[in-house]
Formats: structure tokens, C-alpha cells, sequence
């Protein structure tokens, strides 16, 4: 077994050793997609981090709540945000209704309880950002996506140019095979979705104009605890 695996079985049979499994909810989740030039097992998913295909974007998650929880594995749709709902309708919190209001994510408690609940369909976006500074309006193709249950519509181009690319994600998880052609409904579908989207948040871009510091403040702390011939100064 990996180091990982051995310190996971460990918490676990510490938790079973202090009889409090039936009340501690354990979590694990993986980083999104294989680093690009690291060799690693990706699972046959296309491309890696740093692109918006699947390779790329998707991640593992396990949650273990023995008595609570129904095991089994859930095929709906989910993302990061739906974590902070999930966590406050399973500790029996209510969120403030700015936050509620505010939050597109939805709570897995229902899939978590029973994997066959009814999930109302939903759209998914991506964009890996990056942009020079005044060039959002000009990124909105650059390297994204938009998901809705089984099809992802894809563009991966660097210069913000539309290039988009549809794949079927339960056919065809490698994606190898662009459908943009054979299913112009499905595509314009969620083109459509994901214009709304786009709209939506370029007027909550509040610091896309913000000069920063001349030095990154996480480096001034990082020579000041180790010094600038640290063990491997910050990149960023």
C-alpha cells in the first residue's frame, strides 16, 4: 500500500478504536487532473491540469459516515461548490439567506443518503482564467467549458477565439471523438447556457484592474521565515 492508503486505514481504525466512526464524517478528495509532464495514472481521461477537458477538471471524492451515509457511487453531476451546502444541511445549519442567495452550489446530502435521489439537471462551467490584466471580455473562449449531465462542450484555445469541441461524456470519457458536428442542438444548448453564464460574471470582475504589490506578499513572509536561499523559493 502507498504511504496514503496506509495513513488513511490508520485515521480510520483510530476512529473505529474510539467507537466515534458513527459520529465522525470523513472526506477525501483528490487534486483535479494529472500535472502536465508528470507521468501519472489519469484513468484514460483526456489531457491533464491546466486544460478544460476532463483530464483535466474532474475530481475524486469519497465520504465515509458509517450508519449515516448509504454507500454506493453517485453518477449526478457535482462540483467544489456544492461542498459548504452539503456540510451545513448534514450538521443541521441553516446559511445566512445573503449566502443561500448568493451560492449556486446545491447540498449532496440526498445523493449521499441514497445515490438513485432525484438531481435536477444543471449546468456546470470552467474557465482557467489567466487572462492580462483589462482582457476579460477578449478571454471568454479561452480554455473552458460548460458540462450539463452527459455532453461537455469544449474550447481550448489559447487566444480567447471561439474553437468550440462537444464530446459525450458517458460514450466517449476519453473524448476522442468531437461531435460538434453530428449534434449541433446539443452544442448551441449549452453555447447558450454558457453565454448567460459569461454575461453573468464579467460585472463581479472587481479586481480585474487592481494593481498588485510589486512583491508578492506570500514571498516577503516566505524570505523572512527561511530566507531567499530557502529550501525552494515560492514561484509565484
Amino acid at each position: 500500500p502507498t504511504s496514503l492508503e496506509t495513513e488513511l486505514s490508520t485515521a480510520l481504525a483510530l476512529l473505529k478504536e474510539k467507537a466515534i466512526e458513527g459520529e465522525t464524517l470523513v472526506i477525501f478528495m483528490n487534486d483535479n487532473g494529472g500535472t502536465a509532464g508528470v507521468t501519472t495514472f489519469n484513468a484514460g481521461m483526456r489531457a491533464g491540469k491546466g486544460t478544460p477537458y476532463y483530464g483535466g477538471i474532474r475530481a475524486a471524492s469519497f465520504w465515509r459516515w458509517p450508519g449515516v451515509l448509504q454507500p454506493g457511487d453517485i453518477a449526478a453531476p457535482a462540483a467544489h461548490l456544492d461542498v459548504l451546502p452539503t456540510l451545513a444541511a448534514l450538521a443541521g445549519a441553516t446559511l445566512p439567506p445573503a449566502v443561500s442567495n448568493a451560492w449556486e452550489g446545491r447540498s449532496l446530502a440526498p445523493l449521499l443518503r441514497n445515490p438513485e435521489a432525484e438531481w435536477p439537471s444543471r449546468f456546470l462551467f470552467t474557465h482557467l482564467g489567466r487572462w492580462d490584466r483589462g482582457q476579460a471580455a477578449q478571454s471568454k473562449y479561452r480554455s473552458c467549458s460548460v458540462r450539463q449531465e452527459r455532453y461537455q462542450l469544449v474550447s481550448q484555445t489559447r487566444d480567447g477565439s471561439m474553437k468550440w469541441e462537444l464530446y459525450d461524456l458517458k460514450a466517449d470519457p476519453g473524448q476522442r471523438r468531437d461531435l460538434l458536428a453530428e449534434r449541433p442542438a446539443v452544442a448551441a444548448r449549452l453555447e447558450a447556457a454558457y453565454d448567460r453564464w459569461w454575461d453573468s460574471i464579467l460585472p463581479c470582475l472587481e479586481n480585474e484592474d487592481v494593481q498588485g504589490p510589486a512583491v508578492n506578499p506570500f514571498k516577503e513572509l516566505y524570505w523572512k521565515q527561511f530566507g531567499k536561499d530557502g529550501p525552494g523559493p515560492p514561484t509565484r
